[in-house]
């Protein structure tokens, strides 16, 4: 990215764009929560469960992003890695509502963490707790604490509770992630010293 499309960036004249990976377990509300991000236009009103991977985009006031929405089946969970690479943020999505499977998504997260191309990286992560509104579900702060987010100490994160159906929660993440992805842009970065 040159100057001029950094300082275009940074005035809001331009958009810059973001490669976001999607992940979770399957059923978790991945593909629904990508579907209520985009304009209300460019909704679909069937969401189906995703098989291998589909590609999304929507905007944000100052970020133009692009979603890999990877089908968190088990039999899928093993071509999320050949995406690692081109991805500049993450999303991950937990369905608050299934506690026996915390402990499946615990370990995806870990082996997503520990992974050569995310390891070594200061990659955003954003979580979205969904399905706040089922009478079963976790507190955002009780998942935080079974997938043991505090123990992230290199990578900036943040948890938001969500309903993906509702929209609820979503805006608040994009919103952190933009701030992220925008801080973590080494030409950013350099233009506000």
């Amino acid at each position: 990215m040159g100057l001029l499309d950094r300082l275009s960036v940074l005035l809001g004249l331009k958009k810059k764009e973001v490669h976001v990976l999607c992940l979770g377990l399957d059923n978790s509300g991945k593909t629904t929560i990508i579907n209520k991000l985009k304009p209300s236009n460019a909704q679909s009103q069937d969401i189906i469960p995703t098989t291998g991977f589909s590609i999304e985009k929507f905007k944000s006031s100052s970020l133009s992003f692009t979603v890999f929405d990877m089908s968190g089946q088990g039999r899928y969970r093993n071509l999320w890695e050949h995406y690692y690479k081109e991805g500049q943020a993450i999303i991950f999505v937990i369905d608050s509502s299934d506690r026996l499977r915390m402990v499946v998504a615990k370990e995806e997260l870990d082996t997503l963490l520990n992974h050569p191309d995310i390891k070594h990286r200061r990659i955003p992560i954003l979580f979205f707790a969904n399905k706040m509104d089922l009478r079963d579900a976790l507190t955002s702060v009780k998942v935080s604490q079974l997938l043991c987010l505090e123990n992230i100490k290199d990578k900036p994160w943040h948890i938001c509770a969500s309903d993906a159906i509702k929209g609820e929660g979503l805006q608040e993440g994009v919103y952190w992630l933009q701030e992220k992805t925008i801080q973590s842009d080494p030409g950013c970065e350099d233009m506000k010293r």
